[in-house]
């Protein structure tokens, strides 16, 4: 059989028994400092004057980015790692912070990173599967799956988009990554396949010009226009075409269908696919694929490009390894396996993820590795496992307030709490790593 279509197997520690002591260590040190939440804050208030870019930093109780359900989502896997501790009593604090930040509240968005589908995969995950926040979750379900109808019908029909209308961060395929872990039963059914219908008519084009492509009177951020004065085609995994790649190809997978999915999927992994570039490592992505009057699609901006879970070849490889499983096609897994190969041969500096963090740090790279690790036993996942888990704990300094901070471009440490770009996302990292709990929170970051 394949490495790409290994049976699911028990989840086992990705690294060698001395160095997950260490980072179990590490690990519990770090979890311990975020059980005060005071602290936390008291850590957010000094990012704010630590940091170099203050739109970054914020704390919104209900979001799993920056925000108690985050904590929440933490503390459930905590709990798992550290039975006997207390964790899930704390969870259920910071999932008690983010619902009371609800009430009064007015237009929440509905996405999985900022909104109350993260909320509700934090609930879900910290119930366990029993029926603790029963009324809780009906609540969201039913608020959630009740309003995403709207983004969806104003999606139908249209070719050039906003990357957040459809995007796993604030988009579609973050709403539909929360579904497909919720399972298939009303009202959720209804809504996922919703979905679905509307990703794969995104996939569509006109002109060899994909529907998702996004104008420039849409992009979003600092000088965009500028660079892209004709727009452009994201292809991070956050932000991009591979979060409706990955979702698709998990929803195929579990064997949830909609018309012409599979034909979606294959368009647009063959999309990324002829998209690809190559440096003298191997197989690699650009951060976006500039659009030129005509039809024609520009060469990509690779120097912006990193090694990252956000942006870069581990993104894009997760998720066409995912359409590769989905569709029983290899060439798209090898070619997955080429650009991870590629990734552990570049120098950790032409990697560009200096940050421990997930989001754009060496986390979001060990996460990534060790789901491939497990899915394919290949030793190669093992191996760069154990130098991504040594170069995390090297960043570890336990004289700061969380024991990991975010480093920002300039190289500026920021004592960032939150999941997405502080400490909690390292942790969990470290623990996928080091322990045999399987990571089921990394369906939040469309990884499974």
């Amino acid at each position: 059989m394949s490495a790409l279509f290994l049976p699911h197997r028990p989840w086992q520690c990705a690294v060698d028994d001395a160095l997950a002591s260490q980072a179990l260590r590490v690990a519990e040190d770090v979890a311990r400092r975020l059980r005060d939440r005071d602290a936390l804050l008291a850590a957010n208030e000094a990012a704010r004057a630590q940091t170099h870019f203050p739109k970054t930093i914020y704390w919104e109780p209900w979001g799993v980015a920056q925000g108690d359900a985050g904590l929440a989502l933490a503390c459930a896997y905590f709990d798992r790692c550290f039975p006997g501790e207390e964790w899930d009593r704390i969870g259920h604090a910071y999932l008690g912070f983010a619902t009371q930040a609800l009430e009064g509240a007015r237009g929440m968005p509905l996405g999985l990173l900022a909104g109350l589908a993260g909320l509700a995969f934090s609930t879900r995950a910290l119930s366990g599967g029993n029926d603790r926040h029963r009324a809780l979750l009906e609540s969201l379900d039913a608020h959630l799956c009740g309003n995403v109808l709207t983004p969806v019908a104003a999606l139908s029909g249209k070719h050039g988009v906003a990357v957040s209308e459809f995007d796993l961060i604030s988009g579609l395929s973050g709403i539909a990554a929360y579904l497909l872990y919720r399972g298939l039963d009303p009202p959720g059914d209804v809504a996922l396949y919703a979905i679905l219908d509307a990703l794969v008519a995104l996939t569509e084009a006109n002109d060899d010009v994909p529907h998702w492509y996004t104008p420039p009177h849409l992009l979003a951020g600092e000088g965009m226009v500028e660079h892209y004065p004709q727009g452009n085609l994201n292809c991070g995994l956050a932000h991009g075409i591979p979060g409706p790649l990955a979702v698709m190809a998990l929803a195929l997978e579990a064997g949830i269908s909609v018309d012409a999915l599979e034909e979606a999927l294959r368009r647009t992994a063959d999309w990324l696919v002829r998209h690809r570039s190559r440096d003298e490592y191997g197989v690699n992505w650009p951060t976006v694929v500039p659009y030129r009057p005509g039809g024609q699609m520009g060469s990509g901006d690779l120097d912006s490009s990193r090694a990252g879970w956000c942006y870069g070849a581990p993104g894009v490889a997760r998720a066409l390894f995912l359409a590769s499983r989905a569709l029983r096609e290899p060439m798209l897994g090898e070619i997955a396996l080429e650009a991870m190969e590629a990734v552990y041969r570049r120098p950790i500096p032409m990697r560009r993820i200096d940050s421990p963090t997930f989001c754009h740090g060496v986390a979001g790279l060990l996460q990534i590795t060790v789901r491939f690790a497990h899915d394919t036993g290949i030793a190669m996942f093992n191996e760069a496992a154990t130098a991504l888990t040594e170069q995390l704990l090297a960043l570890y300094e336990p004289q700061r307030r969380l024991g990991f901070c975010c480093i920002e471009p300039e190289g500026n440490r920021v004592d960032q709490p939150g999941l997405l770009d502080g400490a909690p996302g390292v942790v969990l990292a470290l623990l996928a790593a080091a322990t045999s709990i399987e990571p089921t929170w990394d369906r939040l970051f469309l990884l499974s």
